[in-house]
């Protein structure tokens, strides 16, 4: 999947960035879970090589949402301690620094990070808070965090995280994320916990549309006021819910590899975000699991212009409008968009 050629990918490396989707937990590098692997007694293979395998779509992986979700079983096993929770949130923040990103929201699930030993909610979103705030300054890049919960999982581990979430916003934790497996959940249980979330201050972004029908988009806006929709590709199944998602505004967080990669395209050149564009819908382009689909920002913006044929004048026009669907406060969204220009020469 990755571009062999350095040398194209020059102009997209050189790129100011704006990444609004992003899971921590598919952010991880292969050197640091073997590290940890080694560190805590984690039983994976003993080489990168072996591990990429593992956490890691291959080329000759089936192209399916089943394989895509597999790798994340074998990731969960490594958040073992504080100190491993601190180091792959501030890897994943100096990651996108040096891809040239300049403002990163950067969803994580505080459950799948507890699980493994049993650490507090709480005391897992602040280790990530503080982690990405500090990583931040020293990298000189801007982090909105978005904490994210799962259609499968119970509806009262979503409202612990989104109490905890709302009393963390002045700590920079800025919005809430609905996951998961949209194909065989509803986001009807979670409707009432999100609409209090946005009501206390939070943001919203939902996942719907990527392996779930255009219906999940319609959902997200009509019945959540979902201000963002997390992939989304599928409302082009429904000319209704374009016309919906056209009229709200909706911004549209596409991932085309990832796309590609869990089944939900069968040729990343049949991506529909070309179509999305002409369709007037508000669309930026996003990462989804860099670590676990073995891209940066920089390869996702090669992909849109070289294998979908999408104009530089549109891709900088996507970083534009990723800057204005950011969770930011409007003097922030004016001032990041004020330097993008600048640095892009518009």
């Amino acid at each position: 999947m990755l571009p062999n050629d350095t040398a194209p990918l020059n102009q997209y490396f050189s790129l100011p960035k704006v990444e609004l989707h992003r899971h921590l937990e598919g952010s991880l590098r292969l050197t640091t879970m073997l590290d940890i692997a080694r560190q805590h007694g984690v039983t994976v293979p003993a080489s990168t090589f072996n591990l990429s395998g593992l956490v890691q779509v291959q080329d000759q992986d089936p192209m399916t949402f089943t394989n895509f979700l597999e790798k994340f079983k074998t990731l969960r096993l490594f958040y073992k301690s504080p100190d491993v929770i601190n180091r792959v949130t501030h890897e994943a923040v100096e990651d996108a620094a040096k891809d040239n990103i300049r403002y990163l929201e950067l969803r994580f699930t505080p459950v799948a990070l507890s699980r493994a030993e049993g650490f507090p909610l709480h005391d897992v979103m602040d280790w990530v808070l503080t982690s990405a705030q500090e990583a931040a300054k020293k990298y000189k890049i801007k982090v909105g965090l978005i904490a994210s919960v799962n259609r499968h999982e119970s509806p009262e581990l979503a409202e612990q995280v989104a109490w905890l979430a709302a009393e963390r916003i002045k700590d920079g934790l800025i919005g809430m994320d609905l996951a998961g497996n949209e194909a065989e959940f509803k986001s009807d249980p979670f409707h009432g916990i999100l609409r209090e979330a946005k009501q206390a201050g939070l943001h919203l972004t939902i996942h719907a549309g990527e392996w779930g029908p255009a219906e999940n988009v319609r959902d997200a806006i009509e019945n959540l006021n979902a201000e963002r929709i997390g992939h989304g590709v599928r409302v082009m199944e429904d000319e209704n819910i374009v016309a919906l998602a056209r009229e709200r505004g909706a911004a549209f967080e596409v991932c085309v590899t990832s796309n590609y990669q869990s089944g939900v395209v069968k040729a990343l050149t049949e991506h529909p975000l070309p179509r999305m564009l002409s369709a007037g819908l508000n669309v930026t382009v996003n990462t989804d699991d860099p670590s676990v689909s073995r891209i940066t920002l920089t390869h996702e913006y090669q992909h849109v212009c070289e294998d979908l044929k999408i104009s530089s004048d549109a891709l900088q026009q996507s970083v534009l409008r990723a800057a204005q669907a950011s969770f930011l406060n409007e003097v922030e969204k004016m001032n990041l968009t004020a330097s993008l220009m600048k640095e892009m020469k518009l």
